[in-house]
Formats: structure tokens, sequence, C-alpha cells
């Protein structure tokens, strides 16, 4: 693996991210990745050769151990990781869209034509919906798969012992696992993670939102203010607003000496 595109890729996550961003990403990369690879292939290396029943039967223990670990945990945090990983690059590959298409423009027109963006990186217009959707993706995949594991190991702990009566198993028979005391540890430990993840990504999101409509309230908010002394300028100049009629207002003249004699007359 190339640690240095790795090493880009995560500063570029980091500059286009919120606080709340941040520090999604150091507990994924800490706590999730590097635990992970470091940890979960020796817990689970010996996973099927430890897996023992009572029984000399051929084929039961490969039987049995597949009805009750149908997917390995390794294979399903792998999965996660990546699928969980993918959407953050997805931001930084927008930014960097926007970048080459501001280089483009300025070769283009040139320093007086303008900008495009003003700041390329800054979350407006397609990259905020962007970034929220990298949000609802990331707490989305890791609902997924809390529930995934939640059905397939209830309570996400192993028993020390479980009963199996799958063919070609002659009776019912008790197969025992391998250190499942330290495996459960190390599951809950992922369990939480993932579960601090998906608050994160909620409180960024709520965050996000609020911001964002905050913004556009401040904005309506000024542009009333902004035309309101215009309105009264005007009720000022000496127009005249006839409220309940749909006859138009008569013409005055201009001065009351002029209206005063042609009515004499």
């Amino acid at each position: 693996m190339n640690w240095g595109i790795f090493e880009s890729l995560l500063s570029g996550v980091n500059k286009y991210s919120t606080a709340f961003g941040r520090i999604w990403l150091s507990l994924v990369f800490i706590f999730r990745v590097l635990v992970y690879l470091v940890t979960a292939e020796r817990v689970w290396s010996d996973d099927h050769k430890d897996f023992d029943c009572n029984t000399r039967q051929p084929g039961c223990s490969n039987v049995c151990f597949d009805e009750f670990f149908p997917v390995s945990h390794v294979r399903l945090w792998a999965l996660q990781l990546i699928l969980v990983t993918c959407p953050s690059l997805l931001v930084v590959m927008h930014v960097a869209y926007r970048e080459a298409r501001e280089k483009k423009h300025q070769e283009a027109v040139g320093e007086e034509g303008g900008r495009l963006y003003q700041n390329p990186g800054k979350k407006r217009g397609g990259l905020w919906w962007t970034y929220v959707f990298s949000l609802v993706f990331k707490a989305g995949i890791d609902i997924t798969f809390l529930y995934v594991f939640h059905s397939f190991y209830p309570r996400y702990t192993l028993p020390p012992v479980v009963k199996c009566h799958a063919a070609p198993c002659p009776n019912i028979v008790d197969c025992f696992i391998s250190k499942p005391s330290e495996k459960n540890i190390f599951t809950l430990f992922m369990v939480v993670t993932a579960a601090v993840c998906i608050l994160l990504n909620l409180v960024e999101l709520a965050y996000l939102v609020s911001k964002r409509c905050r913004e556009c309230m401040a904005a309506r908010r000024a542009r009333m203010a902004g035309a309101s002394p215009c309105k009264q300028q005007d009720l000022l100049s000496g127009d005249l607003i006839f409220l309940g009629s749909d006859a138009p207002p008569p013409l005055l003249p201009d001065l009351a000496r002029d209206y005063v004699k042609k009515t004499i007359l």
C-alpha cells in the first residue's frame, strides 16, 4: 500500500470537514481501521481451526461452523470500513472537480473574467449536498451493519458453547468456540465505536442543516430590511394609497391655488 497517497487523501478529507467531521475521521482511522488491522486478524486467525465439536463424524464440524458463523466478523468489518470511508473521498473528488473547473475558466477568460467559485472548498451549492449525502450514507452504512451483526449474533456476543444438530451430525452435538471472551470484548469495542460514529454523523448533519437555515433566515431579513426604507421614502414623497376601492385615484393638481381657481370658474 502506498502510504503517501493514503496520507494525502486523509489530509484532503480532514481539510474539507467540519470539527465534527475531523473527530469522526480520527475515530474511524485510529480506533477502527488501525485496531482492525492490528488486532482482528490475530484474534480470528484460529477461528475455524479451534472450533471443536464432541463428535468424530466427518463434515459435522464444518457444517456447524458454517451454521453458526455464516459470515466472518473480519470480512464484515472490512466491508463496513470500506463502504463507510468512501463517501468522504467523494467530497474530496467534488472539490478537486471544482478546482479543475476554476482553473480552466481562468485559463479561458483570464483574471478579469471573474471567478466561478470564490472558494472551491466552501460547502455551498452542490458541494453542500454532496457533504450532506455523505453523512447520511455513512450513518446508514453503520446502522445497516449493526443490524446485520445483531441478526447473525444476538446481543453481539458469542457463547462459549453452541449446540448443533445439522446433517451429517448424528445427533445434537456441543461445539466449543475458541477464545469467546476476547472475541466478545473486541466485538463490543467495534460496536461501540460504530455507534459513536453514527452519533457524530447525526450531530454534524443537524449542525449543517441548522447553520444553513440560519443563513437563509438572515439573508431574508437583510433583504426585507433593505427594501423597507424605500417603501417609507415612497410614502413620504406624497404618494396616495387607496384601500378598498377599485377606481383609480383622481389626478390632483400640483398647486392647491390652481385647483381652487379652476373650481370657482
